[in-house]
């Protein structure tokens, strides 16, 4: 699949199946109220009314099911009838593995996507999720031919009017980027250095029109950044902290996504096992979410300042590396006992966040990454953890996340009760846990927070997203947008970008 084109359109046309392989997807109740007139020229003259009326009546999802229409060119795939209330009504993670088993082959096929116009954004993201664009496979480069996908939304419910040009320009930015930050994070570590993700982060600014600013390797050090320079320093590529920043005329807020960037975690000398560190390329999901995303508002007219930051570094074995018992002094001022190397992202998040409020002025500082392999525990594989300073915000991303499809669910936040975890002899905090079973994703998310301070007036959300940031080997993107003050998802016209917690794109992810 690495080579699909996926747009989409008002009107796919009308084609005969066997020349333009289709799949018809929605929920069993939105598929019957799809008339054959809308359908009738895209199966023609394969399938006829009657038969399309005959599958209809033999879906019977539970919670999905399908029907082929014709050998393996036309299918009709349902959707869950009904999903829990800490799910998203879009189905999303079904319309993925739908589109990934029951998508016939070919070279030119078409997705029929019947939903209600508030599902359309979530479904168009768990799309693009089924069509990842990395590959090393040798048969790949051997195919020349360019695959292309056509997806069609056709609107049910009160709001059934057709897709708005500027809608589907909208869905096109959006699951651009889901695409790109799942490219970044499938590729291995030799390809996807720091310098290369550097290189992303420019090929994104020279589209955009905005150039980023770097602080690298020894200057790092010189700055203060011991955070990033301390887990980054044994690496043969140096460890970096970019920005991107876009600053529109008329905006009312600062507004700062910090991404954690390990482009591959060994765990430092707190060395992973032979089984857990296969996969730690995924380890820069953070950093690769927000530069989706960053790329996806400022496209669509994002209307207040957005800074976007990237903590990188590879988390290497050296002769230079970070020991346990070392201390370092992060961009915050305060300095840290090393007791675990594999407790990296925290540190680089910690100079991150530091650095935009303290320099960048951010009135809302929101971080992301696949930080602690116990929020897959405390939230489950399919829900992002997220830790606020603000009950406001909390419920927003949770309302966000079932409008757009990327959950996520809170995580305790009680730093009076929490933070004495990190109490050092020698120094202001430990970066590591005392007690691996009181919240310690609750507790990582707290030491990231305690450099701005948890008494910083501004809004803080951190998410976590180690679980949900890959399916089986792949990558599923969780990438956001956010705008000031919480409120729903709203529309994807350009002039007004879906704001406050409304999860933009994916990331997501993560």
């Amino acid at each position: 699949m690495a080579s699909v084109g996926l747009q989409f359109q008002a009107s796919a046309g009308d084609a005969d199946p066997q020349s333009r392989p289709l799949l018809l997807l929605g929920q069993l109740h939105h598929l019957h109220r799809v008339p054959w007139s809308h359908v009738r020229g895209k199966l023609l003259p394969r399938v006829t009314e009657e038969l399309w009326q005959a599958a209809l009546s033999t879906l019977n999802p539970s919670p999905t099911d399908s029907c082929p229409l014709y050998l393996n060119y036309a299918t009709v795939a349902a959707l869950p009838s009904r999903v829990s209330r800490h799910n998203s009504p879009s189905a999303a993670h079904f319309v993925t593995r739908l589109v990934r088993t029951c998508l016939p082959p070919g070279t030119h096929r078409c997705i029929l996507m019947v939903c209600e116009r508030s599902d359309a954004f979530a479904s168009a993201c768990a799309l693009a999720r089924a069509f990842p664009l990395f590959t090393q496979r040798s048969g790949a480069s051997r195919r020349p031919e360019k695959k292309t996908v056509t997806v069609e939304f056709f609107l049910v419910g009160q709001d059934n009017g057709p897709v708005e040009v500027s809608t589907l320009q909208c869905l096109t930015s959006a699951t651009e980027g889901v695409r790109l930050a799942a490219r970044i994070v499938d590729t291995p570590c030799n390809e996807m250095n720091t310098d290369t993700f550097l290189e992303e982060i420019k090929k994104v600014g020279k589209e955009l029109g905005i150039v980023p600013t770097v602080i690298r390797d020894e200057e790092l050090k010189t700055r203060g950044f011991g955070g990033i320079y301390g887990v980054g320093k044994a690496a043969l590529h140096p460890p970096a902290l970019a920005v991107l920043s876009h600053t529109p005329d008329g905006a009312t807020q600062t507004i700062a996504w910090v991404g954690k960037g390990i482009v591959y975690d060994t765990g430092g000398l707190s060395m992973k096992g032979k089984t857990t560190m296969p996969g730690m390329k995924r380890d820069c999901g953070g950093a690769a979410a927000v530069l989706g995303a960053f790329r996806a508002a400022v496209k669509q007219g994002f209307r207040d300042t957005l800074h976007a930051v990237f903590c990188l570094a590879e988390n290497s074995v050296g002769p230079g590396a970070t020991r346990p018992d070392d201390i370092h002094l992060l961009y915050s001022g305060k300095t840290v006992e090393i007791n675990n190397t594999d407790a990296e992202g925290r540190l680089v998040l910690a100079d991150g966040v530091s650095y935009a409020c303290k320099d960048l002025g951010a009135d809302i500082i929101l971080d992301i990454a696949t930080l602690t392999g116990a929020q897959g525990i405390a939230t489950g594989k399919y829900h992002a953890a997220v830790l606020t300073n603000s009950a406001e915000w909390e419920a927003a991303c949770m309302k966000a996340g079932r409008q757009c499809g990327d959950l996520v669910h809170p995580l305790v936040y009680c730093p009076e009760l929490h933070f004495s975890e990190f109490t050092s002899a020698v120094a202001d905090m430990k970066n590591s846990v005392a007690d691996r079973d009181n919240g310690p994703s609750s507790c990582a998310g707290l030491f990231i927070a305690s450099h701005i301070g948890f008494d910083w007036p501004g809004v803080w959300v951190h998410l976590d997203i180690a679980a949900p940031v890959h399916a089986a080997v792949r990558w599923t993107p969780r990438r956001r947008t956010w705008r000031g003050t919480p409120r729903s998802a709203g529309s994807c016209d350009a002039a007004a970008p879906p704001g406050g917690a409304g999860l933009f794109t994916s990331l997501c992810t993560d």
